[in-house]
């Protein structure tokens, strides 16, 4: 009963407060706290949350800034991707970590956290134990970046174009993409969401390919729900007469991201930290630190930019 009325309590907070660093402090907080008594309901829930709130903070979004931002980091998001794959399984053999769990914990960094884990790792033959140990390291990983990439930001006076784009580079998940960049601020939120979409579509062909190679028949999971993202925007770009609904849908959806990491921090208990285990989060951190680290210093360089 007790950890029902705090979970309801905080949860309460959470949608009071809209901030999404307390909500994923306050989920964090409950989940080493307590023991989930949603843990099947909110795992789900979570994952489509986020999506209806995605879309609904297409609402927000001018469809030229999606595609610009989508068309011009074409090139060095595939070397991006490629370079942070080669260099994630490199990792993951040298720590002696399982080569499923190396791939996909790669595939994350690369990508788009969760949800790319989630599309790759039932045609690679992964097994659960595989799932979520990958799932976790990356959740432990989006629960830090979230609440330190915007003081790193601030340290290096990055503005908030640069910081949206390293979110969106540096950074697993969406969720915590989206987070960190709406604390850093508007603009920040606009690019970071923009360009880490894009870089989300390629879940698709990696997924594709690794069926390929794998000779897997597991059916691909399509992203969908970046479709209802542009349409949202294309709303928004040319048809400025329903622009108090979408304002509306958008602060929604942002109360919904807000939930979405409350959630997700309840996921991390401890025996999400005991699965993980050293090797998997120390190929994770390491790898995460060295995109993490270039990735500024090639913005900051101007080398990489919109």
């Amino acid at each position: 009963m007790l950890p029902r009325l705090v979970f309801f309590s905080l949860l309460f907070f959470t949608v009071i407060l809209k901030s999404p660093p307390i909500a994923l402090a306050l989920g964090l907080g409950f989940g080493l706290g307590f023991t989930n008594p949603f843990t099947k309901q909110t795992k789900s829930f979570s994952k489509t949350l986020l999506q209806a709130s995605v879309v609904g903070l297409g609402f927000g979004m001018n469809l030229r800034d999606v595609l610009r931002a989508g068309s011009s980091g074409f090139v060095y998001t595939a070397l991006g991707i490629a370079a942070t794959m080669i260099l994630g399984i490199a990792l993951g053999r040298l720590l002696k970590v399982e080569e499923i769990s190396a791939l996909l914990i790669s595939v994350g960094t690369a990508i788009c956290g969760g949800s790319a884990i989630a599309a790759v790792g039932p045609v690679a033959g992964a097994k659960d134990d595989e799932m979520s140990v990958s799932l976790g390291t990356v959740f432990i990983l989006n629960s830090v970046a979230l609440l330190i990439f915007p003081i790193i930001g601030h340290s290096f006076s990055l503005n908030e174009q640069q910081f949206g784009l390293w979110a969106a580079l540096a950074i697993h998940d969406t969720s915590s993409v989206v987070g960190a960049a709406a604390k850093y601020g508007a603009g920040a939120l606009a690019v970071g969401t923009t360009v880490k979409l894009a870089r989300a579509l390629w879940i698709v062909p990696l997924t594709i390919g690794t069926a390929f190679i794998k000779r897997s028949e597991a059916r691909v999971q399509w992203p969908w729900f970046i479709l209802f993202f542009c349409l949202a925007a294309m709303a928004r770009t040319y048809f400025p007469a329903g622009k108090e609904a979408f304002d509306l849908f958008k602060e929604i959806a942002r109360i919904g991201l807000t939930i979405t990491l409350f959630l997700i921090g309840c996921g991390i208990s401890k025996k999400t930290l005991q699965t993980v285990g050293v090797r998997p989060l120390a190929q994770g951190v390491i790898l995460w630190v060295i995109v993490g680290v270039l990735s500024l210093i090639l913005i900051r360089a101007g080398v990489i930019g919109l």
